[in-house]
């Protein structure tokens, strides 16, 4: 039977046998961690540094997004083209939907640019999923996500000692409440591992696991529409096929979703460090 191959080419996502179906005597290319892998673009994988498509597909979102707005607000007008129009909609969406809802006006105002910016990059990661060529979200791969976890991660600590000092960070982070008694210590010992080390890495695993799976059932229906186009197999082919449009339409909601909880939850971590501790 012939195996899954995994072609050097560093631009293919699909890999499985071109020729193989369904009654041809293979089984199912099934995908797997060998689909998450690309092959060196510049350097080798044993390398130090290495240049790969993922990394590739991160810098050229990256110059999307700054590229979108640059055109849109370079020459601003009161009365605003369809390109203004956009992406003031968008920024106007976050700042107020988001921020302004979650920190409040007057201390929200200054996290406006990062957590848009946060938003739209995670949005066009999320979003070459279903890009021809590109075929891949960047933030399946966990480095992406934990990256901007870290981010957010270090400012909400850094605002939480700026905000209240030591002993206030300290109650901050393990929630010290007088009252619960003689649970306290428990309830602080709780509090503080939660805070300090499960937030940030459910902050980063939420993104990548919702983003890994759903590339894999793409890939998963997208393989089998292919492999089963051989004989009475047709039929099932064509069930897969619309199999994978519904779940391209469902990738479109989830990929907007995902970019907003990503954010939604970094303001409210930015809210929890600038709030009174009682």
């Amino acid at each position: 039977m012939k195996e899954p191959a995994v072609s050097a080419d560093p631009t293919q996502v699909l890999a499985f046998e071109t020729d193989c179906h369904i009654f041809d005597g293979c089984g199912f290319p099934a995908p797997g961690l060998h689909s998450f892998l690309f092959e060196p673009l510049v350097g080798h994988q044993d390398d130090a540094v290495y240049f790969n498509k993922t990394m590739l597909l991160a810098l050229l979102g990256s110059i999307v997004v700054i590229g979108f707005f640059w055109a849109a607000f370079r020459k601003p007008k009161v009365v605003p083209g369809k390109l203004q129009m956009v992406a003031e909609a968008g920024y106007d969406f976050i700042r107020r939907g988001v921020v302004y809802e979650t920190i409040g006006k007057k201390e929200g105002e200054k996290y406006v640019p990062l957590i848009v910016s946060l938003f739209f990059f995670i949005w066009m990661m999320n979003l070459w999923s279903i890009v021809p060529l590109a075929q891949f979200p960047v933030t399946a791969i966990i480095s992406y996500p934990l990256v901007l976890a870290l981010i957010v991660y270090i400012l909400w600590v850094s605002l939480t000692f700026k905000r209240h000092g030591f002993v206030g960070a300290f109650k901050n982070f393990t929630g010290y409440d007088k009252s619960l008694g003689a649970v306290l210590p428990l309830s602080m010992t709780i509090e503080f591992f939660s805070n300090l080390l499960v937030r940030p890495f459910t902050h980063a695993v939420r993104l990548f696991a919702n983003m890994f799976a759903g590339h894999t059932l793409l890939l998963l229906f997208t393989i089998a529409s292919w492999y089963l186009l051989n004989g009475i197999g047709i039929a099932y082919a064509g069930v897969s096929f619309i199999m994978v449009i519904v779940m391209t339409a469902f990738e479109l909601f989830v990929q907007a979703l995902q970019a907003y909880v990503f954010v939604l939850l970094a303001c409210s971590f930015i809210q929890g460090a600038l709030a009174e501790h009682h």
